[in-house]
C-alpha cells in the first residue's frame, strides 16, 4: 500500500512539474518569427534590374533579418514570373524571400510606402 501511494505521489508530482513548463513554452512563443506575420519579414530594397522573361530581379537590399543575411545587391528568382510585372528598375520595394534548398526565392514584392 505504501509503495502504491508513493508511486502515485511521485507521478502526480512529475505531472505537476511538466504541466507548467509546457504551458510556459506555448505562452512564450513568438509567432511573428515563425512566419505567422508575413509583413513583419518584408525587406526594404531598390530594384536595379528586371528580367521578366527569365523571372529574375536584381535588388539592392537592407538586412534580411529572418534569413540572417546582411544588406547587398543580389539577383533573385521569382517563384512566379507574374510577380515581376509590376516592378521596374528604380522602384523602392518591400519584398519577401524564402530559402528553398539554399536558393533564395522571391515570393512577394510590392511598392514601398
Amino acid at each position: 500500500m505504501i509503495k502504491h501511494t508513493l508511486a502515485i505521489s511521485i507521478s502526480a508530482l512529475a505531472l505537476g512539474m511538466a504541466m507548467p513548463a509546457s504551458s510556459f513554452a506555448q505562452a512564450s512563443m513568438d509567432h511573428g518569427k515563425m512566419g505567422m506575420s508575413p509583413s513583419a519579414d518584408m525587406t526594404d530594397g531598390e530594384v536595379k534590374k528586371v528580367d521578366q522573361e527569365a523571372g529574375k530581379v536584381t535588388i539592392k537590399h537592407g538586412d534580411i533579418k529572418h534569413l540572417d543575411m546582411p544588406g547587398m545587391t543580389m539577383v533573385f528568382t521569382a517563384k512566379d514570373k507574374a510577380l515581376l510585372a509590376a516592378v521596374k528598375a528604380g522602384d523602392k520595394v518591400k519584398f519577401m524571400l524564402v530559402s528553398d534548398g539554399g536558393k533564395m526565392v522571391l515570393t512577394d514584392i510590392r511598392p514601398a510606402r
